[in-house]
């Protein structure tokens, strides 16, 4: 909505209002003098009549006839022949009425309504002195009254409402209609007067938009008004002069500007197939930060081609290397699109990990979710690998989660950002365990413990990795489970709790159970099994804890 109509919604409502509240303030001024007028004059005959009617029922009293009959009607004729003596209209009635509102008395004939008798049986009841409106004969009529016991009678001087009120009602219709047109040229001088003011900031946005269309900051607006809007205008002329000097010098640092942004873009497309997005972004931010190195928690991926050297042996390096670009491709874009970052290639393994340079809440399950993804799209590598006559690849994956120090490590000449410390020892170690429980994908109770409920997880085993006194728990997951291998995977748990119990026999016995169920092929079952057949014959010394050592990465 434009200034313009704004104002206008301002100013019109306050002037529509002060006029509309000065035709009706003058209605009801009107009104009530109409009012006083009527109620004086009515009031005035009701006095002489109720003196009249006194005087007459005086005389029957002290002539001792108030209890003939034909005296009081008498009496009654004589009050109406007054009564008939002081209308001054033809519209004007006196009438008295008995307790059941049936008329007694009149001064001209009149057909009254049952609705109107019992109006009238009503002010009988009431005994009310006074102006007051009432209906007769359909008509609506204004009256004062005042009851006479003598004769029983509540009598009432009336006049039409015309009479009185007539005039006043066709001074409101005057009245109404001068509103209106008062209204409608009150809108036009409104608008008139706005239009007005408001030109000069019409030039002005006009003239901002013609600069935009054009770019031509030699556009200028004429000063109208000594006020606050010239001043405006000025300062606007003077704006955009200093726009104009200012244009000149952003197109000079524009031009400079677009050269530096080819040059970082250069640099990104250059460096973005050695170094993280995510990397290059931040370094660009801040500069000096990505050369300070930082403690911090993340997961570590821990990828590898199993019997790598096997399947190079039996492939040309061409197709060998062909094979390893599609395989890296697809392992990568996993990774990546799980926010994880990588941080090198070691011959055919990938290592990367996630949570840095920028930290996520779910880093550990996304780093379990790729790994799954990287199982499932081994698949259909391998699928292609068989359709061009080539080995399938076999993977293993390990995953652990802890601080490691992040950060450029290296000299001047040649940096890596990269991880380093226990945890990154850990989660290479636990990939090279996945052979040995032929599992595709096996973590850490660090990471168990971050994404337990997300998916089916099963506890393996408890070890000591090679160089390591310590014992790990170690597990494997799935992204969902049929129910039957889902109650196979809570009963091998229950088995895992008896086997670190020492209760050996309970433990073998779960464990072919699961077996049965999953079939000779679970090396997880099987080798548990075995395993507590040889304890149960030569059980653990007291001290043994459940670890199983590695005497092998």
């Amino acid at each position: 909505m434009s200034i313009r109509w704004k104002i206008v919604l301002v100013i019109l409502p306050i002037l529509v209002v002060a006029i509309i509240l000065a035709g009706m303030t003058s209605q009801i001024v009107a009104t009530r003098a109409v009012t006083r007028i009527a109620t004086e004059f009515l009031d005035f005959k009701v006095s002489e009549l109720e003196k009249y009617a006194e005087s007459q029922w005086n005389l029957l009293v002290e002539n001792e006839v108030a209890d003939r009959p034909d005296m009081v009607a008498a009496a009654q004729a004589g009050v109406e022949s007054f009564a008939r003596s002081i209308i001054r209209s033809d519209t004007e009635l006196i009438l008295a009425v008995g307790k059941d509102g049936a008329i007694t008395s009149r001064t001209s004939a009149i057909e009254v309504r049952p609705d109107e008798t019992a109006a009238l049986a009503a002010l009988f009841a009431a005994g009310a002195r006074g102006f007051q409106p009432l209906v007769l004969g359909g008509v609506e009529r204004v009256a004062s009254g005042f009851p006479f016991g003598p004769f029983g009678w509540y009598v009432l001087v009336t006049e039409e409402r015309g009479t009185f009120f007539g005039d006043v009602e066709a001074l409101t219709r005057s009245t109404f209609g001068i509103l209106i047109g008062s209204i409608i040229i009150a809108t036009i001088l409104v608008l008139l007067f706005v239009r007005y003011m408001t030109g000069p900031l019409s030039s002005m946005v006009t003239a901002m938009r013609r600069i935009i269309d054009s770019g031509d900051m030699s556009e200028r607006v004429e000063v109208q008004f000594p006020d606050e809007i010239g001043t405006m205008s000025h300062t606007f002329n003077i704006m955009l002069g200093e726009l104009q000097k200012a244009y000149e010098q952003i197109k000079k640092y524009a031009f400079e500007t677009v050269l530096a942004q080819k040059k970082e873009e250069k640099i990104r497309h250059i460096f973005q197939k050695f170094v993280p997005q995510e990397l290059i972004d931040q370094f660009f931010q801040n500069p000096e930060a990505m050369l300070v190195g930082e403690n911090r928690e993340l997961a570590v991926l821990f990828s590898d081609i199993r019997s790598f050297t096997t399947i190079s042996e039996s492939m040309e390096p061409d197709d060998l290397v062909n094979s390893l670009n599609r395989y890296f491709g697809s392992m990568v874009d996993i990774i990546m699109n799980r926010h994880g970052i990588i941080d090198k290639y070691i011959g055919d393994a990938i290592m990367a990990f996630f949570g840095a340079p920028v930290k996520h809440d779910d880093d550990a399950a996304s780093s379990v979710l790729a790994a799954m993804e990287m199982t499932e799209a081994l698949d259909r590598f391998n699928e292609r690998q068989r359709e061009l006559g080539k080995p399938d690849f076999r993977i293993g994956i390990g995953i652990n989660y802890g601080k490691v120090t992040v950060g450029n490590i290296g000299c001047d000449k040649k940096m890596d950002y990269t991880v380093i410390g226990d945890t990154v020892n850990l989660a290479s170690r636990l990939e090279g365990l996945t052979k040995l429980y032929r599992q595709p994908l096996i973590f850490s109770e660090s990471i168990h413990d971050l994404v337990e409920g997300s998916f089916p997880c099963r506890l393996l085993d408890t070890v000591a990795v090679k160089g390591k006194t310590k014992g790990v728990r170690i597990y494997t997951a799935r992204r969902t489970l049929p129910p039957e291998q889902s109650a196979a995977w809570a009963m091998h748990e229950e088995a895992m709790a008896k086997y670190g119990a020492k209760r050996f026999h309970e433990a073998r016995d779960l464990f072919r159970s699961v077996t049965a169920t999953l079939g000779r092929d679970d090396y997880a079952s099987t080798s548990m099994s075995a395993r507590c057949d040889r304890y149960a014959i030569d059980p653990p010394p007291d001290d043994w804890d459940g670890v199983e050592v590695m005497h092998e990465k």
